[in-house]
């Protein structure tokens, strides 16, 4: 009788949603080559190849894709005995705040472990702008926020530092336009530096869509009416970056920070601070 090991198929799931080795290691908390030798023994163990690698990233074969479906109810039963026969009885609820640019692709996966790791716990998600998370936390509303600034505050954590792009429509032509039409949020804080670039570079432009909604400014952009900047990895799947060849001006870096309240410290929030640290290094 034969046996998988449910760490190295913990392993092939990560490796399977992120893509790729590196960013797997950096979500498990393991050196890249743990995780590649726990591919490895998987591949053994069963006498299959279930990834294939292309470039940079891997994917999956036809045995791994069907390997993929057993293996995450394997896990779920797995985590779900630990979560129910185990785990301290924590209730209550944990306030998390997070800018709604920077919920994907990062966030679902952060509530998924924190939900198995604490069932009984509710995470109430807040997504608004920084400045508003900010001013929530110091009231105390918010037991632990993300944020996208310049620099970080005394009590912060920097967990990631992008470069803003430009993103548009699938084969949009809006970004071809002069004046160059932008769709932004009124309280967005990267256009004013968004607008300052354009003019360092003398490309007219006019602020075609506003609103406080940020499905709107999806949509509008998505119909290509409009360009729009975000944290690159941050793009939902309606818009794309802009493969512009230097045509619009290279954008600032934002760092991606986050802070506990005092009031938040302990076992449960320590954790999801810690899912939070890990989802976004592997991004």
């Amino acid at each position: 009788m034969r046996n998988l090991d449910l760490t190295a198929l913990r392993s092939f799931v990560a490796v399977a949603d992120v893509g790729g080795v590196t960013k797997a290691a950096g979500f498990l908390n393991l050196t890249q080559s743990a995780v590649s030798m726990q591919l490895k023994r998987l591949e053994e163990s069963l006498g299959l190849k279930v990834l294939d690698r292309v470039g940079r990233g891997v994917e999956l074969t036809a045995e791994g894709e069907q390997l993929l479906g057993y293996a995450r109810k394997m896990l779920a039963l797995n985590d779900e005995i630990y979560a129910r026969l185990t785990s301290k009885s924590f209730e209550g609820t944990i306030v998390l705040g997070v800018p709604s640019d920077i919920v994907y692709p990062a966030i679902p996966q952060v509530l998924q472990r924190f939900n198995t790791a604490y069932p009984r716990v509710n995470v109430h998600l807040v997504s608004s702008y920084t400045t508003e998370l900010r001013k929530m936390f110091n009231r105390g509303e918010c037991d632990i926020i993300l944020t996208t600034e310049d620099s970080c505050d005394t009590g912060g954590e920097t967990l990631l530092i992008l470069p803003l792009v430009w993103v548009g429509a699938p084969n949009g032509n809006a970004w071809k336009h002069r004046p160059l039409r932008l769709a932004y949020e009124h309280r967005c804080i990267f256009r004013k530096g968004v607008q300052k670039a354009l003019d360092d570079a003398n490309i007219l432009w006019e602020m075609a869509i506003e609103s406080d909604s940020t499905r709107t400014i999806e949509a509008s952009v998505s119909a290509d009416l409009a360009v729009h900047t975000l944290l690159e990895g941050m793009e939902p799947p309606q818009l794309h970056p802009i493969d512009h060849n230097g045509s619009l001006p290279e954008l600032m870096t934002k760092q991606i920070n986050m802070y506990v309240g005092d009031l938040a410290k302990g076992e449960m929030a320590d954790d999801l601070a810690r899912f939070l640290r890990q989802a976004f290094v592997s991004i």
